[in-house]
């Protein structure tokens, strides 16, 4: 019999036997387990050492990685600090660029607001520049359309005439758009003396030809445009020549006025033989430059003219002032007779004067000194000095 945890079991019983065999088993089993282990313990050994050099490694790995550990926390600390002190610096550097770029910005607000300023006055400027250039077109068209006729033409040529005229000459050496005993009428007459007598200015002017001459682009063309001027020309010097030039009434030869530098040019430079031919028919051809120069000369031989007109009166005058100084001379020498007797009456005056001062003094002092020995009692008359 055996009693386990309060309980009595018979060793035949079932519950017995199944234990037996259970703690058979089990005893077995850990037979088993020792000789695995001691076989265990001996294949391991290696093992163990293996594991213990691998403890000192991770013991080694702990400390590095302590090691480790404190030198990152130093590094973030120095880092941290470094990196204060480098954002203290950008906050200076970028308050810095940033007070740069204020005072960049509001000098180039400045500047600019100045230039815009500028700016706007000089586009005022063009536009008033604009405007008179859009005038100026005007004026030109205006002036294309005048020259595209000949009657305005004309006129054109002879207001520029009479504006040169009326700057160079007095009024009444000139008259505009005189009638000659022909019947002609000549646009503007210079009364000069005899000789040369009065002569004429009539303006020309043969735009269409030289237009001609300047659009030529081919020879043939210009040789068109070249016959086209001479023809032209000598048109208007024979007219000039046989209805101005009239003896006994006006000058031997007369001026025919073009109203154009250019065309002036023209001809002295390529038509020096319709130059020429006006110098024998004894019409000189004039610009408004060389016009002003010849009147400057016109104005010089009138004032010569009304100079010599005026000799006799000025010989008159001369005559009379002449007369006026002799006069003045007499007179003179009169005044300065009078004034010769004056001084002398003064001087005797002066005389007289000096004597009574004296016998005042004598008759002051009568009553303390006696009279001169030579003092006349008394004085009877006055004497021929006094």
């Amino acid at each position: 019999m055996i009693t386990l945890f309060g309980q009595t079991y018979q060793w035949n019983d079932p519950e017995m036997l199944v234990l037996g065999g259970l703690v058979a088993s089990l005893l077995g089993f850990l037979v088993l387990i020792l000789r695995a282990t001691r076989r265990s313990a001996t294949a391991a050994e290696p093992l163990l050492r293996e594991i213990g050099w691998l403890s000192s490694r991770i013991q080694q790995l702990g400390d590095g990685q302590e090691r480790l550990a404190g030198g990152l926390h130093h590094v973030s600390e120095a880092q941290a600090v470094s990196q204060s002190a480098m954002l203290q610096v950008m906050e200076q550097r970028m308050a810095e660029v940033q007070r740069q770029m204020t005072e960049a910005l509001h000098g180039t607000s400045t500047r600019t607001a100045r230039s815009l300023g500028e700016l706007q006055q000089r586009l005022e400027t063009i536009d008033r520049a604009q405007a008179n250039i859009e005038k100026l077109s005007g004026n030109v068209l205006s002036l294309q359309d005048i020259l595209s006729n000949k009657q305005t033409r004309g006129a054109f040529g002879e207001i520029q005439l009479h504006d040169i005229v009326q700057k160079a000459l007095p009024k009444d050496a000139y008259s505009m758009q005189a009638t000659l005993s022909n019947g002609r009428r000549a646009d503007c007459l210079i009364h000069l003396p005899n000789p040369p007598g009065p002569i004429v200015i009539d303006a020309k002017f043969p735009l269409e030809a030289y237009e001609a001459l300047r659009r030529a682009d081919t020879p043939r063309l210009a040789q068109e445009a070249a016959q086209q001027m001479r023809t032209a020309v000598r048109t208007h010097i024979r007219a000039i020549a046989d209805r101005y030039i009239l003896e006994g009434e006006t000058a031997d030869g007369a001026l025919m006025f073009l109203p154009s530098e250019a065309v002036y040019a023209e001809l002295h430079a390529n038509f020096p033989d319709l130059v020429r031919e006006g110098f024998a028919a004894k019409v000189w051809i004039v610009s408004p430059t060389t016009c002003m120069a010849t009147l400057n000369t016109m104005r010089a031989v009138l004032k010569d003219a009304r100079m010599r007109e005026q000799a006799g009166a000025i010989r008159r005058e001369l005559s009379l002032l002449y007369a006026d100084v002799e006069r003045l001379g007499t007179r003179v020498e009169n005044l300065d007779r009078h004034f010769g007797q004056a001084a002398k009456d003064i001087e005797e005056i002066k005389i007289s004067s000096d004597k009574a001062t004296k016998r005042a003094r004598r008759l002051d002092n009568f009553d303390f000194e006696e009279l001169a020995p030579d003092s006349p009692a008394k004085v009877i008359g006055p004497t021929a000095a006094e």
